[in-house]
């Protein structure tokens, strides 16, 4: 799983995604006992067609949904 960088450009988080997807391919390669490879979560509300594209199964988009976070008030 990763959080990308806030940015405004989705873009620029591409090689971020990129690299998380390459990782996993190469610890899937690995075979290693009782770890899986089958779920890459990676992306968020501002960038998860980006992180789509670049071989996300599971994205957060909560913002997406719900809208902004209210803050909270003492």
């Amino acid at each position: 799983m990763t959080i990308a960088p806030f940015t405004e450009n989705a873009e620029e988080n591409r090689p971020h995604f990129n690299r998380l997807k390459q990782l996993s391919v190469d610890i899937g390669q690995k075979n290693i006992d009782n770890v899986s490879m089958d779920i890459l979560s990676m992306g968020m509300t501002g960038d998860y067609s980006v992180a789509i594209e670049e071989g996300a199964t599971c994205v957060r988009v909560g913002t997406g949904i719900f809208g902004e976070r209210r803050g909270i008030e003492l």
